[in-house]
């Protein structure tokens, strides 16, 4: 064979390889182009150093989205990453400390069932510092429940959130709704309770007063909830709040002798998409009476939440977010937004002291906030590059700069 035909030859097969990588480029792009790939980040802790942060990433080989724990060392660069070893999908919403020990809450698709159904199971999992799983609870009521918040309490654990009917089943149960469940230090399940709406009702989160228990959430579709119970699990009083989002109350702090909760009010009760919400806090003492509520508006005729709330010795710190209406992709029945960061900050009295808004990029979500030498350090997570989410640490001074 002489020189000029193996150099034809050697082209040929080197356009034919062109070719296929850039039909296989093209065909994986299409396929994904309108796919989201994500890290998400949903709270966070600080022990010996290092900060430990749970949420979830589909950013695998099989795009299946994994609940994850990752531990950043003091300069908030990742140092490894905990997927948690589930056949499908799953997600972390809180992580609490006790001691060296780490606790997740979350959901993941127990079944092939479930994964078919879009349902979940809800998720408790103990783990030490250095990522190992001490212990794995699940939880399954109705047929759809997640772990939303952990407490540690000296004798256990009090984990809340929600087990509900799919959208596609009635009944009548009553032990499902809004749940708290108590766990013992090694997993032992010592008690639940429930309230709500078996279609609806969720706890978000859970403080421990003296002899009382503080839960908030919502009891039924844009009903905002508040619980008082005593350690055993029993209600003392339950209020609720008319009209929320469809969350509910999310977060609670006990400041001398008052409650502060968080959450987002509806504006216009007969609008059933939800297109106009603000941002809201409101005082309650602790016979769950409201002393005072104060709502928060930052973009004109947008949605507008308080996530998560703080008390660093003086004021109130919240952290949520603010919208901007796509007025492209929004139809009459579904609006699209562009999602900013938010953080406020209120005296005891609830009058607003500071506010700012983060947006460096497409949509920026802030999820959690703590004290921390002298500063507010928040989580969040952000687009960063087309259909790609990724996480970050944002820190601010007291005076919110």
């Amino acid at each position: 064979m002489n020189d000029k035909l193996k150099m034809l030859i050697k082209i040929v097969v080197v356009l034919a390889v062109i070719v296929l990588v850039a039909d296989l480029i093209y065909f994986i792009y299409n396929k994904n182009k309108n796919k989201i790939f994500f890290k998400s980040l949903n709270s966070y802790v600080l022990y010996n150093g290092n900060y430990y942060g749970v949420g979830s990433n589909n950013l695998n080989n099989k795009s299946k989205e994994q609940a994850t724990l990752i531990k950043y060392n003091s300069n908030y660069r990742e140092v490894w990453s905990k997927e948690l070893n589930t056949k499908y999908n799953s997600a972390y919403f809180n992580v609490a400390n006790d001691g060296k020990y780490l606790l997740a809450v979350g959901s993941y698709e127990k079944t092939e069932d479930e994964n078919k159904d879009v349902l979940r199971t809800a998720l408790f999992v103990k783990y030490d510092s250095d990522g190992k799983v001490i212990f794995k609870k699940s939880y399954q009521n109705l047929g759809n429940s997640k772990f939303v918040n952990v407490l540690v309490v000296d004798d256990g654990y009090i984990v809340v959130g929600q087990s509900i009917y799919p959208n596609d089943v009635l009944g009548n149960e009553n032990t499902g709704g809004a749940i708290m469940i108590k766990y013992s230090k090694s997993g032992k399940l010592l008690w639940k309770k429930n309230i709500g709406g078996n279609k609806s009702g969720l706890f978000n989160a859970v403080i421990k007063s003296g002899k009382y228990l503080y839960v908030v959430g919502k009891d039924a579709t844009r009903y905002g909830i508040v619980v008082k119970y005593d350690l055993d699990g029993n209600v003392i009083k339950s209020v609720s709040y008319a009209k929320t989002d469809t969350s509910g109350f999310t977060d609670v702090v006990k400041v001398d002798n008052y409650l502060y909760v968080v959450g987002s009010r509806k504006n216009n009760l007969d609008d059933e998409y939800d297109h106009d919400h603000d941002a809201l806090i409101v005082k309650y003492d602790l016979d769950l009476n409201v002393v005072k509520e104060e709502s928060y508006k930052e973009s004109k005729n947008g949605i507008e939440r308080f996530n998560k709330l703080i008390y660093d010795g003086n004021d109130l710190v919240v952290v949520g977010h603010t919208a901007i209406l796509d007025k492209k992709n929004s139809t009459e029945k579904e609006y699209k937004y562009y999602y900013k960061g938010l953080i406020n900050k209120y005296n005891l009295n609830l009058k607003l002291l500071n506010s700012n808004v983060y947006h460096n990029n497409n949509d920026d979500y802030f999820s959690d906030v703590k004290l921390i030498n002298n500063n507010y350090l928040v989580s969040s997570y952000y687009k960063h590059f087309n259909n790609i989410y990724n996480t970050r640490f944002l820190s601010y001074s007291k005076d919110l700069k």
